[in-house]
């Protein structure tokens, strides 16, 4: 059975696109305080949740790999997005370029229609539902609208986040409690994706300056650790309930 395993990075989007009703919205918690220094504090605060959000963010980057071949592909946005051919050949993993966000999600869509499951970190609650709602945003046709089934299923979604917290069974404090994909890296002897120093905060940082690149390589690292884990929980802890 194939499995994609994938990761997505987002980036949040300037205030131009949210005309003044929206932004009365998303900073209403902050405009409540009587501290003007408050205010400014608690902006700041909901500002960096804003690439949480698929209304407030865009996907910039999608990291896919085959759980068994290896072989996978990088789509990132970029101002260049003319394809290196040599590099796509020579490469497992083929970094390509894309234009802009609709074009990134059509070709995610089209390779997820070839795969039977996929595997994630946090894609239940985080990855999935930001894809499909930036795709029904942009109005980009969605080929698999079964990743968000039966929870306690594995198939066709294994969600490794749920499945190292058992389904988040003994809550934030217990035995079981979910750590962040880096701590169960360290945990388990598997090469951190932010060992070179770059982390998720960086992306809207890295996108301004235009390193679309290393958007790619970081987000390509996130899944490579990911397949690692998996292979960990396939061999040691699948089939506990």
């Amino acid at each position: 059975m194939a499995r994609l395993v994938f990761d997505i990075e987002t980036s949040a989007l300037g205030l131009e696109h949210f005309d003044e009703g929206q932004q009365e919205y998303l900073f209403r918690e902050a405009g409540r305080l009587p501290d003007p220094e408050a205010q400014a504090k608690k902006r700041a605060e909901i500002s960096q949740m804003f690439n949480l959000w698929p209304f407030t963010a865009q996907v910039v980057c999608i990291a896919m790999v085959n759980a068994d071949t290896g072989r996978g592909q990088v789509l990132y946005q970029s101002d260049d997005f003319e394809e290196e051919p040599e590099e796509a050949e020579a490469a497992a993993v083929e970094f390509a370029p894309q234009p802009d966000e609709g074009e990134l999600l059509t070709a995610f869509w089209d390779v997820a229609k070839r795969y039977d499951s996929i595997v994630t970190f946090n894609g239940r609650g985080f990855d999935v539902p930001f894809l499909y709602l930036r795709s029904a945003l942009l109005n980009v046709p969605i080929s698999r609208k079964d990743w968000l089934g039966y929870r306690y299923n594995t198939e066709p979604h294994c969600d490794l986040a749920e499945q190292f917290s058992f389904y988040n069974v003994s809550g934030k404090e217990g035995a079981a409690r979910k750590f962040n994909l880096d701590f169960y890296c360290k945990a388990f002897g598997i090469p951190s994706p932010k060992a070179q120093g770059i982390t998720g905060l960086d992306v809207n940082d890295l996108l301004a300056e235009g390193r679309h690149r290393e958007i790619a390589e970081y987000c390509l690292r996130d899944v490579e650790a990911t397949v690692e884990l998996y292979k960990i929980w396939k061999e040691r802890l699948a089939g506990i309930k």
